[in-house]
């Protein structure tokens, strides 16, 4: 495999083997991660990480995912962070109020992890 830039990349995800797997991939590929399993702990963990990338579930507790992402983009130091919704909703609408929220990409699970890691290559390069 060819070597890929690390990034720093935040999984919130309140299916907490799904988010666990996901970090563990892209840790195992140099990428540095951490977990969060609700929306305030995401928010919280994007405040303190100041992460490159965050694969954002919708349906949290606490607080839904897209407004994590609104929170986020109103920070100072969440304007340039690659955002990815990755849920299990992909309707027309689900996707007009994620791409209204502040998200960059709305991927539906399940997604293949070769197409998340090219899209996080090419997303992050060009932001």
């Amino acid at each position: 495999m060819l070597s890929k830039p690390s990034f720093r990349i935040l999984v919130v995800d309140d299916n907490r083997d799904g988010a666990d797997s996901t970090a563990m991939m892209l840790k195992l590929l140099g990428n540095e991660t951490r977990t969060a399993y609700d929306g305030q702990q995401g928010f919280d963990a994007a405040a303190e990480f100041q992460p490159d990338i965050v694969l954002l579930d919708l349906g949290l507790p606490t607080l839904s995912g897209c407004e994590v992402c609104r929170r986020i983009r109103a920070e100072p130091w969440g304007k340039e962070i690659v955002i990815f919704a990755i849920t299990g909703w992909g309707q027309d609408e689900d996707q007009r109020k994620t791409k209204d929220a502040g998200f960059n990409h709305h991927l539906v699970k399940p997604v293949d992890p070769v197409a998340l890691l090219n899209l996080i290559a090419v997303s992050s390069s060009s932001n």
